[in-house]
């Protein structure tokens, strides 16, 4: 005869039973310390990182090139676009703007009102990884470049026509000066002492002394000019011509236009970005709708190769060793890896949406 179970040995085996449910609900612990230190070690890294201004998200994507995974992704605001780091790489600032997107062809009539009080340049603190203010730099910026000490910005106001120079430390706008309409790139002369300034619209550069507190001369470079290079020795500057399908090359002495360097057909090659290696003996430049980064060579100021790097390439950076360029893609969204040794795409990286700028910076 089999003897009934005890009433503790009944009480016991249903706790059992019970806690062998919920144990089997809730979700294993190590696969939560797995990712926890996933994103430890990614937080701690020591490799490159970079970073990413997404215009249609709104927000920046910090990158890890080590494991080519975002390490964290930061709100911004609206349409941030320009982005470039302080002397010293502890702060990277980040253009904002409260005008809506419209491509070419668009009518601005039909887009809704522009937000002024989303304006600004987004200041980001590398080491705490975070957003500390947003400062004041004048209606739509859209692109800019910092003065060599670090105490000034340089920003283009798209929208009103306009280059605006910003006082770091109080975060307001010092003096604005008339110019081009669309100002878009923005860039410092190797000797800290001008500042050049595109004009889309009107085809121009107009070149801003900050010293004397006006715009110093305006000279003709071609059609939607968007980016400026300058040779380390100051000697040379390179411009893009978008709707030309061509490299401007500037005679920064005499401050006027000397040549053109053909990349393709108009209108299926278009010139974005223009970068310099340290060394000056490379041109790199992304073209946009023509999908490819073109590298040029400064002694002979004609392509030696190409490589397609994916949709819409529009800004571009260097590795500081100069042997790894990196684009961002608008498009797909995303970040491409470029091994300049062999010219060939090793990897692309997620980003956010519409990735604009991209800026490579060593955490050490």
């Amino acid at each position: 005869m089999i003897k009934p179970a005890s009433h503790q040995a009944v009480c016991t085996l249903s706790i059992s039973l019970l806690a062998a449910v919920f144990t089997g609900c809730s979700k294993p612990a190590p696969q939560q310390s797995n990712e926890a230190a996933d994103q430890a070690a990614l937080a701690n890294s020591t490799a490159l990182r970079l970073y990413v201004s997404n215009e249609v998200s709104g927000d920046l994507s910090v990158i890890d090139t080590a494991s080519y995974k975002v390490i964290t992704t930061v709100p911004l605001g609206k349409r941030p676009r320009g982005i470039h780091p302080s002397p010293d790489h502890q702060t990277v600032y980040i253009a904002v703007s409260g005008s809506p997107i419209a491509g070419p062809g668009v009518d601005e009539s039909t887009l809704p009102p522009p937000d002024r009080s989303a304006d600004g340049i987004a200041v980001f603190d590398v080491k705490q990884n975070k957003v500390l203010r947003t400062i004041h730099a004048g209606a739509d910026p859209e692109n800019f470049d910092v003065s060599k000490d670090g105490t000034q910005i340089f920003v283009s106001n798209e929208d009103t026509g306009e280059v605006s120079i910003v006082d770091v430390g109080s975060g307001t706008v010092v003096k604005s000066f008339k110019m081009g309409e669309q100002p878009e790139g923005v860039k410092v002369t190797p000797d800290g002492k001008l500042v050049y300034v595109t004009s889309e619209e009107e085809g121009e550069i107009s070149i801003l002394d900050p010293k004397a507190g006006k715009i110093a001369k305006t000279f003709k470079v071609g059609h939607r000019p968007r980016s400026v290079a300058f040779m380390p020795d100051g000697s040379r500057a390179y411009v893009n011509a978008e709707n030309d399908g061509d490299v401007v090359i500037v005679d920064c002495k005499k401050q006027k236009m000397i040549g053109t360097i053909p990349l393709g057909k108009p209108g299926v090659i278009k010139p974005m970005a223009v970068l310099l290696s340290p060394d000056g003996s490379r041109l790199y430049v992304s073209t946009g709708r023509g999908k490819q980064v073109f590298t040029i060579d400064t002694a002979t100021n004609k392509p030696v190769s190409s490589v397609e790097v994916g949709a819409r390439p529009w800004g571009i950076t260097l590795s500081p060793d100069a042997k790894t360029l990196y684009s961002a893609n608008g498009p797909s969204n995303d970040v491409s890896v470029v091994d300049l040794a062999v010219n060939t795409v090793t990897h692309r990286i997620k980003a956010g949406t519409g990735p604009w700028g991209v800026i490579a910076l060593d955490p050490k």
